[in-house]
């Protein structure tokens, strides 16, 4: 039985690693692949209708034999839909001509057919020519565009008048070569990490739910920091270990599985209602019944994290402190140490490594969470950044975006949730990224403060 276990220990680790790559794999794949030129169809049905657009999956036909192929065909303001299924029985003809164009735009979403015409101040461009006016004026700043027109045709024939200052990017992705296409890729991985979301979240970028995220995290960290480090401390140095503490421990572990959207709804009940609602009757009263602090943001936010995240410092923090031998101790003291400077310059540089791994922990758990945020200060679409260069530059009672809240809202709340899984995808790929680089890091200076303190590892 003894040489059965290290195997069974093996394999479950093998097992966690694969289930994480798949993980990633279906992240990578479904995320990153959505931002890569695909090519576009022309198809002609048995009928003689023509539709254009990017064949995304076949499923089988229902209650018959047969398969039907699904295509993302644009153009919702030309006949109020965005996908079309086909069955594959029906179509007589498929090509991809070099000449198809995906316009991404606002309001209406991507256009894909033909175009026509570039009008500008009273000039006519056709062809080639008005595709090489139209990319060159999409490299101009918004402010600097010409005030121009295209002239677009779906693959049924409507025409469409189309200004310029709605188009965000061009492609024609069957004329474009693999390095093009690579160009373009990058491109639209940068704007999704760098611009904000447009068409209620199914486009765009997630840079202000980055940001809000990355600032949040910090606010928390700030606060949950030193509450979490000095009650491991008062708890394992100072206490009386008798009944009482252990009461405590067993209160702090089991506040460790709490669901957090307790959690949330404490931090709306106390923090919004209680404390927020006081201090605007006593330090806002000009702005009532407009609410300042009494209402969700992200202070509130911040501080109903630190509560979540604070049975995970202290218990980390503890068990760093117990593994310090008390000869240490004893030593310190012994060499006319106070019990201050003992803890100071001893113990505390000794369970640094420690208190690291469970501050990044926190910070790793906190990012992730979206339940208690939904109550307390999140966000579908922030009107104003929570940083800014008005005085005090950093606003805690303002509201805020976040990644975990931005997968759910998208997913379940967005007007098009077919065309908004591939951003899901995304999204969700750089949630996990950055917890990741988290948790690693963790790892990592526990290893090197551990070495450089002649620890074992």
């Amino acid at each position: 039985m003894s040489r059965v276990w290290p195997w069974l220990c093996a394999a479950s680790v093998a097992l966690s690693f694969l289930m994480l790559a798949a993980l990633l794999t279906l992240l990578l794949s479904r995320g990153l692949g959505h931002f890569w030129p695909a090519t576009l169809e022309s198809v002609t049905l048995d009928s003689g209708e023509v539709i254009a657009g990017e064949a995304v999956r076949e499923t089988p036909l229902p209650h018959r034999d047969g398969e039907e192929r699904l295509y993302f065909t644009g153009n919702r303001d030309l006949d109020s839909q965005r996908w079309r299924w086909v069955a594959i029985e029906r179509i007589a003809e498929r090509s991809t001509p070099r000449e198809l164009v995906r316009l991404e735009r606002s309001p209406w979403g991507d256009f894909i057919g033909y175009l026509r015409a570039f009008e500008s101040q009273g000039s006519r461009l056709e062809g080639d020519a008005a595709w090489r006016a139209l990319t060159t004026a999409l490299t101009l700043p918004a402010v600097e565009r010409p005030d121009a027109t295209l002239i677009l045709q779906s693959a049924g024939g409507e025409t469409l008048r189309q200004p310029l200052n709605a188009i965000h990017r061009a492609q024609r992705p069957n004329a474009m070569s693999w390095w093009e296409k690579t160009q373009f890729w990058s491109q639209g991985v940068w704007q999704f990490l760098s611009e904000g979301p447009r068409a209620a979240n199914t486009g765009g970028g997630v840079w202000p739910a980055i940001f809000g995220t990355i600032l949040m995290v910090i606010v928390m960290s700030v606060i949950v920091m030193p509450f979490g480090v000095l009650a491991a401390i008062y708890l394992n140095e100072i206490a009386h270990q008798g009944r009482l503490t252990r009461l405590v421990r067993i209160g702090v572990r089991n506040l460790a599985g709490v669901p957090s959207i307790v959690y949330g709804v404490f931090g709306l009940g106390v923090f919004v209602y209680g404390i927020g609602s006081s201090l605007d009757e006593w330090f806002f009263s000009d702005s009532l019944p407009s609410p300042t602090f009494g209402t969700g943001g992200l202070l509130w936010a911040s501080l109903t994290l630190a509560l979540l995240t604070l049975p995970v410092v202290i218990v980390a923090t503890e068990e760093g402190l117990a593994r310090i031998p008390d000869a240490q101790r004893e030593g310190a003291v012994a060499l006319g140490a106070t019990r201050f400077e003992m803890l100071t310059r001893v113990v505390m540089p000794m369970a640094a490594p420690a208190m690291l791994t469970a501050v990044i922990l926190a910070i790793a758990r906190a990012a992730g969470e979206v339940a208690p945020l939904m109550l307390v200060g999140v966000a579908k679409l922030a009107p104003q950044m929570p940083v800014d260069g008005e005085f005090p530059y950093l606003h805690l009672e303002r509201k805020f975006m976040h990644l975990g809240y931005h997968i759910f809202d998208t997913a379940f709340h967005g007007e098009d949730v077919q065309a908004a899984i591939p951003l899901v995808y995304a999204t969700a790929l750089l949630l996990v990224v950055i917890v990741l680089v988290l948790n690693l890091t963790a790892i990592f200076l526990r290893h090197h403060l551990r070495r450089q303190r002649g620890q074992p590892c």
